[in-house]
């Protein structure tokens, strides 16, 4: 039977989920459609109703690309990685909740820690290349996923692209997004203060297909965009 500790943890687990869910519904119109789009692109290119193991970089936070993507194919399988025990502990409170622990393996570090021989069927990376410094640590992630599929195989990359400077309408847009859920002046100015803080999104849509060709993976297919966002999918080149 869990103790009360274990009890207390886990309800403040799902409670901290469930509000970074909701801020990230906020930031991103269109948050579940896009999730929902990215399982049916892998089940589209996997094939639906078969066994299939899935690598999920950048796991932590809402656990979404899993939950959504395990509902839709319940063969496949998940290997989550993150380098934030914190937010991975978000993703295992939620992948907990819907019954599916048994499903997901849950790995706190790095997709370079992995065990380099290890492969997987397909890989996502939804959320995460917009936050690394540089195109360098960029370039070093997506090498290390190609690293771990087969030839053939799909990646889901989503990330905001283009520098938010350059685009100062989509940037109020996104502010007044904030506004309409409820956000205060200051709470808005803040926001926006935040993002242009953080690291530099890839310049264009060219550079994350550059990005990408430099990894190994084929050219790109956009099924998704909101705003600074896009979603692609990719697949793993052959190798020379």
């Amino acid at each position: 039977m869990p103790s009360r500790a274990t009890d207390a943890v886990q309800k403040f687990d799902s409670s901290r989920a469930a509000e970074y869910g909701e801020q990230s519904r906020i930031a991103l119109a269109g948050y579940d459609a896009c999730h929902e789009l990215a399982a049916c692109m892998l089940a589209a290119r996997l094939g639906s109703g078969g066994a299939a193991s899935i690598l999920v970089a950048g796991a932590g936070g809402t656990g979404q690309e899993v939950l959504t993507a395990a509902r839709l194919e319940p063969g496949w399988t998940f290997t989550a990685v993150d380098p934030s025990p914190e937010m991975l502990a978000l993703t295992s409170a939620q992948v907990a909740q819907a019954g599916l622990s048994g499903r997901v393996r849950s790995v706190p570090g790095y997709v370079a820690d992995l065990d380099p021989l290890e492969r997987f069927d397909a890989a996502t990376l939804i959320g995460v290349l917009h936050h690394l410094p540089g195109e360098a640590d960029k370039a070093a992630l997506l090498a290390g996923i190609a690293a771990r599929l087969p030839a053939g195989a799909p990646l889901i990359l989503a990330c905001n692209y283009r520098p938010y400077a350059s685009q100062p309408l989509l940037l109020k847009a996104w502010g007044e997004r904030w506004r309409m859920q409820g956000a205060d002046a200051a709470t808005v100015a803040a926001k926006l203060g935040r993002i242009q803080q953080g690291a530099e999104p890839p310049a264009s849509e060219q550079v994350v297909a550059d990005l990408l060709g430099e990894a190994g993976f084929e050219a790109p297919l956009r099924f998704f965009s909101s705003l600074f966002w896009g979603a692609w999918i990719a697949c793993r080149r052959a190798p020379d």
